[in-house]
């Protein structure tokens, strides 16, 4: 039963992910609250997991990964090419996805971020419209909104997740044990 609820918890996480993303490219802003928010959602799921096997090798992995990443990133915030919010973002998300799918979340994290980079040059390639406005306002500016490729591979890594615990849970018939 406590798998039910660590996948509730990601299942929420998602929508959180999605509301720091559209914040973030309209406002280059991530709220503590939001990311104090997707800690207590990660922390809660990987707690629920822990207590399930057993083991505690998930939570070290992944508070390991998350104190690496904040060191790593917080260099990037000292000389401006970040804001403080990426930095803390980015060290949560180990808590949401644990640490057996960094590997995903990394792969899916350069290819977003060098999506927005391109993005962000070439804002002639986005329709006309509003989203053309703002990216040429972000050029200008000079900032690219880290969030959001933090924010969309986390929801893909946590999608894969989602579906990988699906899949093993219906082939080993603990779906149908609940119904």
């Amino acid at each position: 039963m406590l798998l039910v609820e660590a996948l509730l918890l990601k299942v929420l996480a998602i929508p959180l992910l999605a509301r720091i993303a559209w914040v973030d490219f309209t406002t280059q802003k991530i709220s503590n609250r939001d990311v104090l928010l997707l800690l207590c959602l990660g922390a809660g799921g990987l707690l629920l997991l822990s207590l399930q096997s057993g083991s505690w090798w998930d939570m070290g992995l992944s508070a390991g990964a998350g104190l690496l990443l904040f060191v790593a990133f917080l260099p990037f915030w000292a000389l401006r090419k970040i804001g403080a919010g990426d930095v803390k973002l980015i060290a949560v998300v180990p808590f949401l996805i644990s640490g057996g799918a960094l590997a995903v979340f990394s792969v899916l994290l350069l290819v977003f971020a060098l999506a927005t980079a391109a993005i962000v040059k070439n804002p002639f390639l986005l329709p006309a419209g509003a989203f053309r406005l703002i990216v040429q306002h972000l050029d200008r500016k000079g900032m690219v909104p880290f969030g959001v490729p933090i924010s969309l591979a986390a929801i893909c890594t946590l999608a894969f997740l989602i579906y990988k615990s699906l899949i093993l849970a219906s082939s080993s018939g603990i779906l149908n044990q609940l119904n």
